[in-house]
């Protein structure tokens, strides 16, 4: 078997384990697996493998990633490359398209995002201001209204997600164990307790939100409005 098909077997199984994660959320080895297989593959892939798995052509993938509609980062090649997390939501809202029987899948993928980011209700997730070049204040204040956005549509999904991330950084030793402790007491707990560590404005809420499990959650159009909105 080629490297390349190798890559893309291990990227299937990673697919697997996040739905067997969905259906078993009580199952803790499944995220450990799925996390330790995502380490395997590597934190990124390149564009063109990318495109390979999504069924899409690799220039409409540079396209959208040059927009910076579908967010990329620089490999260890010195190239653009989309982070594993990434291409597994993309993977599985490309084949929720082609179910729906849409032609242009990422089109319709990143069309999406976009009208999520409309409907984001900025003010209401706004707290405080920054000073005049303050960029640790403003930086404060974005992540504070990415987790107000990421709590209006908690689920429990999403917390057991975080969960399974927060039990490999601290397997791995990447995270302070008293955050790991804290942040797995909490995504244990009911949602409404975790809500108010994501809008919460006090020392506390806003320590963990430094170790956040929550990346991703947003869509790019999201993310970027409010980036745009919070300087």
């Amino acid at each position: 078997m080629r490297q390349a098909e190798r890559r893309e077997s291990l990227f299937q199984d990673i697919l697997r384990l996040r739905r067997a994660e969905r259906e078993s959320p009580d199952n803790r080895e499944i995220g450990a697996v799925r996390l330790s297989l995502e380490s395997m593959l590597g934190e990124t892939v390149t564009i063109s493998f990318a495109a390979q798995v999504l069924g899409v052509s690799p220039t409409a993938l540079r396209r959208w990633t040059e927009g910076g509609e579908i967010p990329a980062v620089i490999g260890v090649d010195g190239r653009k490359a989309i982070p594993v997390p990434l291409l597994a939501d993309l993977y599985e809202a490309v084949e929720r398209e082609r179910a729906a029987g849409r032609l242009h899948v990422l089109e319709s993928v990143v069309r999406e995002g976009q009208g999520k980011a409309k409907l984001l209700p900025l003010k209401s997730l706004k707290a405080g201001n920054s000073a005049d070049g303050d960029a640790g204040r403003a930086s404060e204040l974005r992540g504070l209204a990415y987790h107000r956005a990421i709590a209006r549509r908690l689920d429990r999904k999403t917390a057991n997600l975080a969960l399974a991330l927060v039990r490999y950084w601290r397997d791995v030793g990447s995270i302070d164990p008293r955050y790991a402790s804290e942040w797995e007491q909490i995504l244990e707990g009911p949602l409404p307790d975790l809500r108010k560590v994501l809008e919460g404005e006090g020392r506390r809420a806003r320590d963990l939100r430094q170790n956040s499990p929550f990346a991703g959650i947003l869509s790019e159009a999201e993310r970027q409005k409010i980036v745009a909105a919070i300087r």
